[in-house]
């Protein structure tokens, strides 16, 4: 297949062909041109060039035993998702996960490394020898995306990142300079949306939310199909969302806001104030699984907090999904009812159910996220499904 960058610039119409392949094909000719509402005719134009770049190929014919082939019309057009593979690398304050996508985002092979330094030129250094590494095993890479916790420019420069202690690190720069191949940088959350609405949970919805919690607490709207952009993302989100006025100060976020009630860190600060012992997030949950009184508590206010911020998010936008994930989900199994009674009482009696999906993840899913920002700005010349 051509190299990515002999595919574009895509014309908007051959944008749209190649995403709707790429998300839901194989599909017949026949069938891409209902679907973008499109003639024979302009459906041949626009997808001829997709062909003979080698972006979409002619798959075989797959219909049924004994069932005849109605013409070239009917001959289904498919992307080739191991003709190239893209790197995604999701970085903590501790750690770089990576991983490499197919150009579907089928996760073929992860590769993590501690983080021993938030030096830039350390990081992109570490990022340069992952890449080797990986690439090394999978030469027909095309590109890498990198999420990080943080506002990002123009899908380069990660102008704030609080985890990292960055402001206006080129990052994407940095890595190409070192590796030589094209680089996405995003915030983590936005990439992940992304992932989700193009492969994921999100797929095929027009109004769709991404809630994460963890470390923090991230949020994502996706409407008309599109992921909504925002000038503060990651910026706080949830420092300032007050869920209970009464609730506990801690030093990450107002008083009882979404931030000091759910993330890990607060949970993990709230049990170390009151009993003066430090335990992990996991011990937690064990122990209020298990009845023990400071713990319950603890959870118990997470819990509410929780199905609050999702009849507050159901109430105003409406979507037909939300998604919650992030290393914090694990609040679900102990405080599941709670989350659930909360929703209920902030919800009207006559509102439809929130359709809210939990996904056990990990942070490859956050580096698949961000490989998945570099298929769409790298390959299709945009983000956004």
């Amino acid at each position: 297949m051509t190299p990515a960058a002999n595919w574009l610039p895509l014309s908007s119409g051959e944008r749209s062909v190649a995403i709707e392949v790429l998300v839901h094909g194989p599909l017949s000719r026949t069938e891409l041109a209902r679907r973008l509402n499109l003639s024979q005719g302009s459906l041949t134009r626009l997808t001829k060039p997709l062909i003979e770049s080698g972006l979409l190929v002619e798959a075989p014919w797959a219909g049924a035993p004994g069932e005849s082939r109605q013409g070239r019309p009917s001959q289904p057009l498919d992307v080739v998702a191991e003709s190239r593979s893209f790197l995604g690398f999701k970085i903590t304050d501790e750690m770089v996960y990576g991983v490499v996508t197919s150009l579907r985002s089928d996760i073929v092979a992860r590769l993590d490394r501690p983080l021993t330094s938030h030096d830039p030129k350390y990081v992109a250094d570490l990022l340069a020898a992952m890449t080797a590494e990986l690439a090394a095993r999978h030469p027909a890479v095309a590109g890498i995306g990198i999420g990080v916790g943080g506002f990002v420019r123009e899908n380069a420069v990660v102008g704030e990142s609080p985890y990292l202690c960055w402001r206006d690190v080129p990052l994407a720069g940095l890595v190409r300079e070192r590796t030589g191949l094209p680089v996405v940088v995003e915030n983590d959350v936005a990439a992940l949306v992304e992932a989700e609405t193009w492969f994921g949970a999100g797929r095929g919805l027009d109004r769709f939310v991404v809630l994460t919690i963890g470390a923090g607490i991230g949020y994502g709207l996706v409407l008309g199909g599109k992921r909504v952009p925002c000038a503060e993302e990651d910026r706080g989100f949830g420092r300032h969302w007050i869920i209970d006025p009464q609730g506990p100060l801690t030093p990450q976020g107002e008083r009882g806001s979404a931030v000091s009630l759910l993330t890990i860190p607060s949970i993990r600060y709230q049990v170390r104030a009151a009993t003066g012992r430090d335990a992990s997030y996991e011990e937690i949950l064990a122990a209020a699984a298990t009845g023990e009184p400071m713990a319950t508590r603890v959870i118990g206010e997470a819990g509410r907090a929780l199905g609050t911020l999702l009849a507050q998010i159901a109430n105003f936008v409406m979507p037909q999904k939300i998604l919650l994930a992030g290393e914090g989900v694990g609040l679900m199994e102990v405080a599941g009812d709670t989350v659930r009674d909360a929703v209920r009482t902030h919800r009207h009696p006559l509102a439809a159910p929130i359709g809210l999906e939990t996904k056990v993840s990990d942070f490859h899913d956050w580096a698949r996220g961000a490989a998945v920002l570099a298929i769409q700005v790298l390959v299709l010349g945009g983000a956004g499904g």
